[in-house]
């Protein structure tokens, strides 16, 4: 997948080193925010993600499904959310990095981090904010050897970027779950075919929709095969057909033209696990008044980080990066005082959001 063009990616900087002053680890909801918040304090933040698009989890792993919690938003998708968040960092024009994996981060004795990523970018920065969601996710995979191979024609997949890649074609989903059922309901409709394949009777998906599912394998306008895939036919790198062993001890060969995994995601803290903070239980420990890790100027962040009464919200996100980036302001402005001010009602923020300031009778 290509980098969104309209997303403002930094330059490799010729000269060396990065200088900034507030560097985001992850590019998901909570990670936008924190990028708003610091903007409002007048702090330029670098994002640093992985993956090659913003958004985190709800782009990858339900753009199109509604999120109904958050605060003055009655319902919207992962995409809309994601864009509204954009849109309000906007004015504080942060530079994004994706495509790339923070590798390394050391303290200075200046007290600023030297901060290096996998595609070779090295920042030199006063903070550090740890957005990263539960980690780097990677998809569970097909248990059949050989058959990740068709990851690189994109016959095997993990994830639907675009529906409309799979009408008129012969679609097998792997599965149990919201995932599995929720694609095999959009796709029957424009698919040749769809059939879905999940390894027991029950299913860890909503009850309606597993009914819907039922009712249409009922009337013959899809399939469903209690069993796993235990092989697979190929010619000339095509995946043809896989072998399907059913509860009964049969196995069957299913032609197919693309293959759907929905059997989880398996988060991982990556480098982040050797930057010597404390951890516990795959999670970054913070202080509840700065949400600052046991390194000072390393602050955490949304579903990565925990502390007593931790709820994995993105409306929790949202208020430990309104308070991270207060903590971080002394970090970045040791001798200037930071007040709170009011969106509302400060001539100062409206002139950093760039907005006119309101008139009130």
């Amino acid at each position: 997948m290509t980098v969104n063009p309209a997303i403002p990616q930094a330059v490799a900087a010729a000269g060396g080193p990065i200088e900034a002053d507030a560097v985001i680890v992850g590019a998901g909801p909570v990670a936008l925010f924190q990028v708003f918040e610091l903007g409002l304090l007048e702090i330029k933040a670098h994002v640093i993600d992985s993956l090659t698009q913003v958004g985190g989890q709800p782009i990858e792993l339900y753009p199109d499904k509604p999120i109904y919690d958050i605060p003055a938003v009655p319902v919207c998708t992962g995409k809309e959310l994601t864009d509204s968040l954009m849109k309000q960092a906007e004015p504080f024009k942060p530079t994004f990095h994706l495509g790339q994996e923070v590798s390394k981060v050391a303290k200075r004795e200046d007290g600023r981090f030297d901060l290096e990523t996998s595609a070779g970018t090295k920042f030199i920065t006063k903070t550090v904010f740890i957005a990263a969601g539960v980690g780097a996710f990677q998809p569970r995979k097909p248990k059949v050897e050989g058959l990740t191979q068709f990851e690189n024609n994109g016959q095997l997949a993990y994830r639907v970027r675009d529906p409309q890649q799979y009408a008129g074609k012969n679609v097998v989903i792997l599965g149990g779950g919201d995932s599995a059922l929720d694609w095999a309901l959009n796709l029957q409709p424009i698919a040749e075919s769809v059939t879905l394949i999940h390894r027991r009777d029950e299913f860890r998906a909503a009850p309606a929709s597993v009914a819907k599912m039922k009712a249409l394998a009922d009337a013959h306008e899809m399939m469903h095969i209690t069993g796993q895939v235990t092989g697979f036919e190929a010619e000339d790198g095509v995946l043809k057909e896989v072998k399907v062993t059913s509860l009964d001890g049969v196995t069957r060969r299913l032609p197919l033209d693309n293959l759907l995994a929905f059997f989880g995601l398996s988060p991982r803290l990556g480098p982040i696990a050797e930057w010597g903070l404390d951890i516990e239980r795959r999670q970054v420990k913070v202080d509840t008044e700065k949400f600052e890790t046991s390194i000072p100027g390393i602050f955490a962040v949304g579903d990565i980080n925990t502390y007593p009464g931790k709820k994995k919200l993105i409306l929790s996100g949202f208020h430990e990066a309104a308070l991270a980036a207060f903590g971080a302001a002394k970090y970045i402005f040791p001798e200037k005082k930071v007040s709170l001010q009011y969106t509302t009602t400060s001539t100062k923020l409206h002139e950093v959001l760039g907005v006119e300031s309101p008139v009130f009778d």
